[in-house]
This record gives C-alpha cells, sequence and structure tokens, in this order.
C-alpha cells in the first residue's frame, strides 16, 4: 500500500463513504434516522448504495477509457470496447428492486476489477493501481452485501 499516492489513497477511501453510510444505515436504526431527518430517503439504506454505485460505475468506465487511451491498434481498440461494460453494465442491470440491484452491482464491481486487472497486465495503468481497486472493491462489495442481506 505504500506505493499507492497518498492523494489517490484518500480520494479512494473517501468514495468509500456513500457505501459505508448506506450499509451504517441499514444495520444502526439510529443512523437511519439521522440520515432520513438531515438529508432524507434517498441518502439512506440501499438508495444511496444504488446510486451511487452506478455512477461509479460509470465513472470507471471513463477511467478505463483514459487506459485505453495509452495504447495503439488491437490493444485500444479492445480496451475502448471493454472500458465501456461497467456502464452499460449499470445502466441495463441495476433495478428490478434493491436487492436484485445491489446484487447486480457486486457482480458490477466484481467485473471491473477483473477489468482493472487486465489493463494493468497490459501496462496500461499504474503499477499501484491493483493495491487500490482490490482494497476499494473488497469493501464496497461487502457494503452491497450488507444491503441484499439485511
Amino acid at each position: 500500500m505504500n506505493d499507492i499516492p497518498r492523494s489517490a489513497l484518500i480520494l479512494g477511501l473517501a468514495g468509500l463513504i456513500p457505501f459505508l453510510f448506506g450499509a451504517g444505515t441499514l444495520v444502526l436504526p439510529g443512523l437511519a434516522a439521522f440520515g432520513m431527518e438531515v438529508l432524507g430517503p434517498r441518502f439512506i439504506g440501499p438508495y444511496v448504495q444504488i446510486f451511487y454505485g452506478t455512477i461509479i460505475l460509470a465513472f470507471m468506465s471513463g477511467v478505463l477509457w483514459g487506459f485505453a487511451t495509452k495504447a495503439t491498434g488491437t490493444v485500444a481498440t479492445t480496451g475502448y470496447g471493454l472500458s465501456v461494460i461497467p456502464a452499460l453494465w449499470a445502466f441495463f442491470t441495476v433495478g428490478g428492486g434493491s436487492a436484485n440491484a445491489l446484487t447486480n452491482l457486486i457482480a458490477g464491481f466484481i467485473g471491473l476489477l477483473a477489468l482493472d486487472y487486465l489493463f494493468w497486465r497490459q501496462g496500461l495503468a499504474p503499477r499501484w493501481w491493483m493495491h487500490l481497486r482490490v482494497l476499494l472493491t473488497a469493501i464496497v462489495v461487502a457494503c452491497l452485501a450488507v444491503g441484499v442481506v439485511v
């Protein structure tokens, strides 16, 4: 973890807040009441996780697209094609109730990790990339799983 740039680590960890808060409001009634009163129903429980998870998958598609710009030829073409999968996955699969949406987001984040690895193995992502992505993905998946089982 020491090789991850401090700003990337801090911002990556800060990006976990909506996932952590959503999971927390599912298991801590006091936190849910606070969130409902201060932020409103869209920002508690599975709702914040679904909205934010969808946005993050789309954001990560853009990150992968950026990595693809470092390649040429067939590798670039494949990279561009693969980079849109997380956004399309979220667009087409998030719906049908919160348990279904959260389960599909879990699959999306696990699939994203596989794409991260592919881009990293091709030398298109920074060498520290997978250390950060494994950490963040593990926490995101755990938070989303809370929403599925509670």
